[in-house]
């Protein structure tokens, strides 16, 4: 297939390349490096079956050509990212996934949207489940990223009811791995860049708040098989191994053979108390669940960060 693909050259969205690459596909990819970085693309530079546009998909574009598939990763999708681009994180949610579904449209391409576990809110349903409606803060801080992502599946599936479009829809769940930025500011970074300067470990409120974490190969692999497949509504993507923010950061402290000490702060307003997906759909659907243990993602993370450090 000739695949188009948004956010390229972000965490996941390089990965996912690579993966659509390795399959025999060929790839159009589309980055305007609001948050995704060159680097996680420069390898593909050469390769003759990508090509790749410095492209804002809020701004009109074309992509010549036939196209059987577009996948939308497009969207700042860490903290720090999106509070520092509120209006852009909503424009690319809403504008960007609406020109991406035409260009879908017109070329009679299938559709996949990577949404977020951010759509469950702060859960109330435990673990969650596509089915849950969520507990959103509209008007909260982190709405912007929240709130681009539920109108994304909204308007997902408006094509898909009004013009017949075959999409899918990824609700992604804590993701970690190589290429992630070391000023990322969400947790797995954020761990790895304090023990690796030997600084103090940041954990927010008393570090009870729960977390699900999936190595990027595993989440890429689910999104591979969502793509193909001929579910319509959301799909959860994620580790169901559930724990504690203070355990995880013990864990990192471990694999670092650091000696950093554990801070606590505050918790950031809205954050969520719990995060765990069910993925008994997945497996139904798509006969997929994680297979990358945690010590071995941490490892090959660990090794990448270490690198990072020793460039900087």
């Amino acid at each position: 297939m000739r695949i188009v693909v948004s956010g390229a050259a972000g965490f996941i969205g390089s990965h996912f390349c690579d993966r659509l690459l390795a399959e025999g596909h060929t790839v159009v990819a589309l980055d305007n490096f609001l948050t995704g970085t060159p680097g996680n693309v420069a390898h593909l530079h050469g390769h003759p079956r990508f090509r790749f546009l410095t492209q804002d998909i809020t701004q009109p574009f074309t992509v010549p050509g036939a196209v059987n598939a577009v996948v939308n990763l497009a969207s700042p999708a860490s903290p720090k990212d999106y509070l520092d681009h509120p209006i852009e994180t909503l424009d690319v949610g809403s504008l960007g996934t609406r020109r991406m579904l035409e260009l879908a449209r017109e070329k009679d391409a299938r559709f996949l949207l990577t949404s977020t576990s951010e759509c469950y809110g702060d859960p109330l349903v435990h673990p969650q489940v596509e089915t849950y409606w969520g507990n959103v803060n509209p008007v909260g801080p982190r709405s912007c990223y929240d709130e681009s992502k539920r109108f994304a599946e909204a308007l997902t599936m408006a094509y898909h009811r009004k013009h017949g479009l075959a999409t899918n829809i990824a609700r992604i769940f804590n993701t970690y791995g190589p290429r992630m930025k070391l000023d990322d500011g969400r947790v797995v970074p954020a761990f790895l860049d304090q023990t690796l300067r030997g600084e103090p470990m940041t954990v927010f409120g008393d570090g009870s708040q729960t977390r699900s974490f999936c190595y990027v190969s595993d989440l890429v692999d689910g999104l591979y098989r969502l793509m193909l497949s001929s579910e319509r509504y959301p799909v959860n993507l994620g580790n169901p191994r559930e724990m504690t923010i203070l355990e995880f950061s013990r864990h990192i402290r471990a694999m670092t053979g650091s000696q950093s000490e554990i801070v606590f702060q505050p918790l950031p307003e809205d954050d969520p108390r719990q995060r765990q997906p069910d993925i008994s759909k997945a497996r139904a659907l798509l006969g997929w669940e994680p297979k990358v243990t945690l010590e071995d993602g941490l490892r090959e993370t660990v090794a990448f960060f270490r690198g990072l450090h020793a460039s900087a």
